[in-house]
């Protein structure tokens, strides 16, 4: 029986300390709902997506919205990390307010970085090279680049895949009905009876056997 109490005293101690420990840890500060906007300090666009790190609470990590919107729950006093990929990190102290919320504007400078020049070569070693340098074929000057496209080979291979413009098509259709028109003079087919002898010949001659037929009658 003895042996149980002194268990019992020895365990309500020790949960004593241990609230006692835990009050300590815990600041005892203001809570504030904490919010802003955080914009590239060069222009007015917003920082999508950057981290803020509350450094002075157990390092609670926060993230902005793709606006540049944030809003969480800190101590007055409490120092917060800010930081974006292609930014400079900075740091920044929740202020205190006679209100239960603080609204701040937040601005990153850009951190630009410059790369050393990379020329990138075709080949992948010096035996590559060599033999890519003594296969070159040199290209002729224009005037022989220009004769070689005149060519007829070379103008009926383009002929033959090329497509017409609007232009060359319209001048097509315009010698077509042109040549048309033209050949009515010489084939009769496609001129005005009214003034073909032919015409006018078998006409009479219709005519004349009709009568024949109907005098047999």
């Amino acid at each position: 029986m003895m042996r149980n109490r002194l268990f019992f005293v020895c365990l309500l101690i020790v949960g004593c300390c241990t609230i006692v420990y835990g009050q300590e840890q815990l600041p005892n500060k203001k809570l504030v709902q904490f919010s802003g906007v955080i914009h590239n300090a060069d222009s007015a666009i917003a920082v999508p997506y950057a981290t803020l790190t509350n450094v002075s609470y157990q390092n609670q990590i926060f993230n902005a919205n793709h606006q540049g919107f944030f809003s969480f729950v800190a101590h007055e006093g409490d120092t917060i990390r800010l930081s974006a990929i292609g930014y400079f990190p900075q740091q920044l102290v929740v202020p205190k307010t006679n209100e239960h919320k603080v609204t701040v504007n937040l601005s990153l400078k850009a951190q630009v970085i410059d790369l050393p020049v990379v020329t990138v070569f075709p080949w992948a070693s010096i035996e590559e090279f060599n033999y890519a340098f003594m296969n070159l074929k040199i290209a002729a000057d224009d005037y022989l680049i220009a004769q070689r496209n005149l060519s007829p080979e070379s103008l009926m291979a383009m002929a033959k895949y090329v497509p017409r413009n609007a232009a060359e098509i319209q001048n097509t259709n315009a010698s077509n009905r042109h040549i048309g028109l033209s050949n009515k003079v010489v084939n009769q087919r496609n001129s005005n009876a009214l003034f073909s002898p032919l015409a006018w010949a078998s006409f009479i001659d219709q005519i004349t056997q009709g009568n024949k037929s109907r005098g047999k009658e």
